[in-house]
């Protein structure tokens, strides 16, 4: 499979993420014949720290007995923010692709630039803009219809 065909998988998860209420991120994550699936689930386990690459990076880790995930690559919707770049760092992930960056709060670039700082002890390869289009197009449509009020915002 390509970078393309995981990312629409990503894309597919995280629409199972909006129809469980959160917001739509998806992320597939690879280790040779492995590949981990996960969504945000921030609402549901009550758990700022349940994103989609967090769960993934868990579970990836769990079944291989390992955290060293050097020989992985995450597949994300959306440019990871401080926190998933934080860990995508701690597990050595070889690399990252995302599709839609996050000028507020992404960590590549987008609001701060942690997943190519010198500054790391680790610096994963990273290909930004795999299905952007598609991958914004998501979030604007989840977050406009936030606004509108045609979703209610989880408690």
């Amino acid at each position: 499979m390509t970078d393309i065909d995981f990312m629409r998988r990503a894309i597919e998860l995280a629409s199972r993420a909006e129809a469980e209420g959160e917001v739509p991120i998806g992320a597939v994550l690879c280790v040779g014949e492995l590949v981990v699936e996960s969504w945000n689930r921030k609402e549901s386990q009550h758990d700022a720290t349940a994103h989609a690459e967090m769960l993934a990076i868990a579970e990836a880790s769990r079944r291989l007995g390992r955290w060293r995930l050097s020989d992985a690559t995450l597949y994300v919707t959306k440019e990871p923010c401080v926190m998933c770049a934080g860990a995508l760092i701690a597990a050595r992930i070889g690399r990252v692709v995302y599709g839609a960056p996050d000028p507020k709060g992404g960590a590549d670039g987008g609001a701060f630039d942690i997943l190519r700082s010198p500054k790391t002890n680790h610096r994963p390869e990273v290909r930004a803009g795999v299905l952007e289009a598609e991958s914004s197009e998501q979030l604007v449509a989840f977050f406009r219809g936030r606004r509108e009020g045609n979703r209610e915002a989880p408690r």
